[in-house]
């Protein structure tokens, strides 16, 4: 999760994304936050958040990003 942390706070140094739990639904992060931090996840992680995957309880919370990094890691883990 630290690395998640660290991702969040380049590019949005300004806030504390261990206390932060409306993200989206605050409208605290924008569009470009979200692209860019899902692309950085992705490329970090190795997974592959795709669109279907945006949608605010996914996205409100370093939690529930790093939740969703999860899945997605199991669910690759259960196609190899």
């Amino acid at each position: 999760m630290e690395k998640l942390i660290e991702i969040l706070s380049d590019i949005r140094p300004d806030l504390d994304f261990y206390k932060e739990d409306r993200l989206v639904d605050d409208s605290i992060i924008d569009s470009f936050d979200i692209i860019t931090a899902v692309s950085e996840i992705n490329e970090t992680f190795s997974v592959g958040i795709n669109i279907a995957d945006l949608i605010p309880e996914n996205l409100n919370s370093a939690t529930s990003m790093w939740d969703l990094i999860i899945r997605h890691k199991q669910k690759k883990g259960a196609m190899n």
